[in-house]
């Protein structure tokens, strides 16, 4: 069984905050949680838009993406963000999110290309599986 030597030794995630949701301690421990896991994480701080996101996550060549929401501008921000990331052919980059996000509006993101949500009190370690289950699906990595 080869490896695949295109594959990153570490993973990048882009932890964005989109809108005008000025609340970033949900991103916070989880940028902190992925780093401490052992991820290069680039955090975009507050207030970006998601044409501003989608070109970072571009220009830093990240993996995947984790959308932090509490503004309740969930259901046109992360769809936008997918749509901008197929838009500029990086739709190889993942697209997570977590947030105050109602049980309703799970289905149609997910529908729209949002690879996961995670809600308030979901704990770290379910993040960090995903985001290492996500990452060694896309290089071919993994048992599953």
């Amino acid at each position: 069984m080869s490896s695949d030597t295109s594959a990153p030794t570490t993973y990048r995630i882009l932890i964005g905050k989109p809108g005008l949701d000025g609340h970033d301690r949900g991103a916070k421990v989880i940028a902190r949680a992925l780093r401490d896991a052992g991820f290069e994480v680039i955090y975009s701080g507050l207030h970006q838009t998601p044409e501003a996101l989608v070109q970072t996550a571009i220009q830093e060549d990240v993996d995947g993406i984790g959308l932090s929401i509490l503004s309740g501008a969930h259901n046109t921000l992360m769809p936008k963000v997918v749509e901008l990331l197929e838009d500029q052919g990086a739709d190889d980059i993942f697209v997570f999110g977590g947030g105050i996000i109602p049980e309703d509006d799970i289905e149609g993101l997910k529908n729209a290309g949002v690879r996961e949500i995670f809600r308030p009190g979901t704990n770290t370690s379910q993040v960090i599986e995903f985001v290492q289950q996500a990452c060694d699906a896309k290089y071919g990595r993994g048992g599953n």
